[in-house]
Order: C-alpha cells, then structure tokens, then sequence
C-alpha cells in the first residue's frame, strides 16, 4: 500500500506483541508497509516478530517518555492496542491524533449490551455498561471518549486467540486438567454459540483498513465465522490433544459466587454466557479481501505443535488451578445437597 508519493505506508502499533497485535505486525510488515512496534521492550508471549520491524522502546502511559522515543516523527496509521479506558484513550488520541492521518482505537466486541437483543451482531447493536464485566464496560466508555474525533477509526474484535493463547477460560491450564484427566467447569449446560477468530484472520480485516480514507470515523466488527457450542470448542481442543474432555455443566451465576475475583467469572455472566454470532459484511465491504481462513480445528493442531516447541511458556497456573478446582467442588456439592434431600423421583431423574 502506498502514498501518492509512492513511499509506503508508516505504521506504528502501540503495543505489537500480544495474542492479536503480533500477527497484525506480522502481515502489515509483509505487506510491504514500513512498520514500527512501540512497548516497553518487553515479549514475554514468546511471539516472533519480523527482524525488519523497527523496535522503540517507551512507557506508553509517560508523555514524557513517548516524546523522547519518537521525537517529530509522524505516521499514516497508528494502532492503539493498549487503551483499556476512557481517560486513556482520551491522552493517547490527544498526543498520537496531530501526529497520523487515522488513529486506530482498538475496542472490543464485549461492549455489546447483554442479553443481546438481535442475531447477528451488527455494529449498531445496542452497547453500554456491563457491570459484571468491568473490562468490557472500561472499553465501552473508552469508545465514547472518541466518538467525536475525525480521523479514528474504531475496530472491534470478539474473542480472538492464537497458537500461544489457547480460547479456554483458563487457557493452558485448562488444557494441563484435560491431560490429568481432571474435570472441567463449563459454563451453563455448554450449548451456548461462540465466535472464534484466529488472530492471523482478524489481521486480514486490520490491515486492509490501514490508509483507507473511507474508514476513518467509522467502528469495525472484525471476527471469523467459526461459530460453535462451547462444549465443542472443549471438544476440539481435547481432540487435538489425544484425549476425551471429563466436562462439567455448572450454571454460569455459580463462578461469580465461587470466585468473584477470578477475571472468567465476570466473563460467564457479562460476555461468554451469551451466545455471540456476528454479521461482517461491513468489513468485507471495506477490505474485499477479508476472507477468514483458520478454522478451529486446524488451529487446535497448531497449539499442540506450540505446546511441545515453547514448553516453558504453557506452564500450569497453580492459582487458576485451584480457581476451576474450587468451582467444581462446588458443583458437586450442590448436586449432592440436592439428590440427598429431594424425592425419590427427582432423585432417580436427575
């Protein structure tokens, strides 16, 4: 992609080495553009990046800090991975928006207000608070601290993974019980629909957008169309390992009341509870050449290579360990308060 002037295109990403922003970086140096990764210095996903991107090392929440590490220099695009509220994105677009002809806010599909009212999820759905998900509310207000600014650009990813991250709450250790042959929680009775986006997809969408014009003051969905229950999904993923998932159907209130500080039981009530399908014909609009190619399947494959090529990165997390242990004691508890003191009939049913 190139200038009028034939120079290509200056991207700079705040942020370049996370679950998502690591493939973006990857295929917008690909695609021929001139890429620069702002963070600070720091790549402890084990996430490679193209040896011709230009690494600069700052604090992105010290002004002071941004200034010194890019002087004058000014950029085509500048993607923001790394605003997670509005007085944040509020800093970011005042010193980066003088600085870029399209400033790229990068939000998230949690936003949506729940229940959600239509199927599928266009970018007019309704949004707005979720309190039981203080991070998707956070992203919400962020979007409203842009909606006046011109030349932003605001992109919505739903839940969006790669070979490192698995898309389990829980991730490797939820893959580390499969493999003990340890139960798993699962959110109400696991049929709920999901959408799930390899983050090397999603960059297709991203990309295409950087140097467009016509996006600028407009908001993306951007996901893949791999829908599934998630009983599948843990199906899968324990397929690709060589096992059989021992899973267990707790109600999704039940985690918040099991362990309220655990980031996944505000998910179970605020996000994944719900099912999530999405129309993204307003992205293949803009950037023709969106076409989602990873399904899940092949992708569980992936983590499996990942898994045995990075064996110190997937290590268990004893805490969440003791999280989905706890949550499946709970549900075992219950059930026998329940078979012990109800009817015979109930009992025999349940």
């Amino acid at each position: 992609m190139l200038h009028e002037d034939s120079a290509p295109l200056r991207v700079l990403y705040l942020g370049g080495t996370g679950t998502i922003s690591a493939s973006c970086v990857r295929l917008t140096a690909e695609t021929g553009m001139s890429t620069t990764v702002l963070n600070r210095g720091r790549n402890e996903g084990g996430r490679e990046l193209p040896a011709h991107v230009e690494s600069l090392t700052a604090d992105v929440a010290d002004e002071a800090s941004l200034e010194a590490a890019l002087g004058d220099r000014e950029f085509d695009a500048v993607v923001n991975f790394l605003s997670f509220d509005a007085a944040d994105a509020r800093r970011k677009v005042a010193f980066f928006g003088p600085r870029t002809r399209q400033y790229v806010h990068i939000s998230s599909a949690s936003i949506f207000a729940k229940p959600v009212r239509q199927v599928p999820i266009v970018e007019s759905t309704p949004t707005g608070p979720n309190p039981p998900l203080p991070y998707a509310t956070a992203k919400w207000e962020a979007e409203q601290a842009l909606s006046r600014e011109e030349n932003v650009t605001i992109v919505r990813p739903s839940h969006t993974y790669d070979d490192a991250n698995p898309p389990l709450p829980g991730g490797w250790t939820v893959i580390d019980r499969m493999l003990r042959g340890e139960e798993i929680p699962v959110h109400g009775d696991g049929t709920s629909l999901w959408t799930l986006t390899h983050a090397e997809d999603f960059a297709q969408g991203l990309v295409g957008l950087l140097g467009n014009p016509r996006a600028l003051g407009e908001t993306f969905n951007i996901t893949g169309s791999d829908v599934y229950t998630w009983d599948q999904i843990y199906t899968i993923v324990a397929a690709a390992f060589g096992v059989q998932p021992r899973l267990v159907h707790v109600a999704s209130e039940m985690f918040p009341l099991v362990a309220p500080d655990w980031f996944w039981s505000g998910e179970t009530v605020g996000d994944i509870g719900h099912s999530a399908v999405f129309d993204t014909t307003k992205i293949r609009t803009f950037v023709p050449g969106f076409a989602p190619r990873l399904t899940f399947h092949r992708a569980a494959a992936r983590m499996v290579a990942w898994r045995r090529d990075h064996p110190s990165l997937v290590q268990a997390d004893p805490s969440t360990d003791a999280v989905l242990s706890r949550i499946v004691a709970a549900y075992h508890a219950a059930r026998e308060i329940f078979t012990a003191g109800a009817p015979a009939d109930v009992r025999l049913a349940s």
